[in-house]
């Protein structure tokens, strides 16, 4: 949405020698910005913070959304943490694309991350573009959008913002902090920064360091990025133009990464699109192409290029090994935190044995660990599905670290 709001900000500008445009477009703006702030949580976070790239940020929105209630001690606080196409609306109706939220399967009511028992947050991390500081904002010093101005940023720096909320709602221990994917990554970044701020961790099909075939994938998309023509090395604002075949090209490739073979060929086969023979031509002839190119056309109307390229690099720097200088265990031995990991048999994207590692890591200091491989023929993205012995162990050992608070 605040790309949009960047978008109308720049016509305003183009159009300012046309009164009619400049108050079309002023009424827009308007609209936008009242509708963004209806929909859309944030705290200013006023006190700087050193990235990793050596800039300094200060006064700048973090966007977050709630679940539940916290209760009278304080105790109950589950920090959700998104992966890379995520946001901060975790479940229910998001207002913004009025779809489901990423979630829904696992967070609600009498569902595995309980609503009626915990008080869930989830932020947009920083670099997004759901209403957190990112590369759509309005850089203050030049008036103009940030894009690839904007500085490039960590999974480190993510978890420092957040952090932030917790002081927001005067919760000075989460009972919990869960994720999948980025979302794990964050995870074991956070119980390593603040080890006395949680009392259960648990990270989910992820890894301690981006190996060099996700990096390649990354690269994959963001060099299909920078390849349309309208990204116009990050500047597309500008142009009014939105670089939407390089991101859906983007988006194609990664979706296959969160899918398995098994489950691609159960799905699709060699099934053709809506034909009886082939085409002999270039359309979708086979149902799984017309599947991509669904999934990569939905996908630019929600995400930001820019905001893919940036947390695509904060996901290829993550390297908590290398942070501790080869010793992942150093990451975790200041903390008392309960850990429960869970990987799925069918994700080749962060498979077991990366999990395993960090389990290794933690059994190493003597940390109190939990591991459970999920039978799954749902890829990467089981997390994220209805894979019911998943969603039965994520709840179990939540329900039950509550009841020894």
């Amino acid at each position: 949405m605040y790309k949009i709001y960047a978008l109308i900000y720049l016509n305003c500008e183009r159009f300012k020698k046309t009164a009619k445009n400049v108050f079309f477009l002023s009424i827009c703006l308007l609209a936008l910005i009242l509708y963004i702030k209806d929909k859309i949580k944030t705290i200013i976070v006023e006190k700087p913070l050193k990235l990793d790239c050596g800039q300094i940020i200060n006064n700048f929105p973090l966007a977050y959304e709630t679940y539940g209630s916290l209760n009278e001690k304080k105790d109950n606080a589950i920090l959700v943490c998104h992966a890379l196409t995520g946001d901060q609306f975790v479940t229910g109706l998001n207002p913004i694309t009025k779809k489901d939220g990423w979630w829904s399967y696992a967070v609600g009511p009498n569902k595995s991350i309980d609503t009626n028992k915990y008080f869930i947050i989830c932020a947009n991390v920083i670099g997004g573009c759901m209403g957190s500081f990112g590369p759509g904002h309005i850089n203050p010093e030049t008036k103009k959008i940030y894009g690839t101005d904007f500085p490039v940023i960590t999974i480190n720096d993510i978890v420092n913002v957040q952090v932030n909320l917790l002081d927001h709602f005067g919760i000075k221990k989460l009972f919990s902090v869960v994720g999948g994917s980025m979302g794990g990554m964050q995870v074991l970044q956070f119980v390593s920064n603040f080890p006395e701020k949680t009392k259960t961790a648990v990270p989910i099909a992820c890894t301690s360091s981006h190996s060099a075939q996700n990096i390649a994938f990354n690269e994959l998309g963001r060099q299909a990025i920078a390849a349309d023509h309208n990204w116009s090395d990050g500047k597309y604002s500008s142009n009014n133009s939105v670089p939407d075949k390089g991101l859906a090209v983007a988006r194609m490739a990664a979706h296959i990464t969160y899918l398995s073979k098994k489950g691609l060929q159960e799905k699709f086969g060699r099934k053709l699109q809506e034909r009886d023979d082939l085409k002999f031509g270039f359309d979708a002839d086979f149902q799984i192409e017309s599947y991509l190119r669904y999934q990569g056309s939905v996908f630019v109307d929600r995400f930001d290029a820019n905001s893919y390229l940036y947390i695509t690099r904060a996901m290829d720097y993550f390297d908590l090994v290398k942070q501790f200088n080869g010793n992942l265990s150093n990451a975790f031995k200041n903390t008392k935190a309960k850990f429960f990991i869970i990987s799925f048999t069918s994700d080749w994207l962060y498979p077991t044995q990366e999990n395993k590692d960090i389990v290794i890591a933690l059994n190493a200091i003597g940390a109190d660990v939990g591991f459970v491989e999920i039978e799954s023929d749902k890829g990467h993205d089981s997390f994220l599905l209805k894979v019911p012995d998943f969603l039965k162990a994520l709840k179990n050992f939540l329900d039950k670290s509550y009841l020894g608070n």
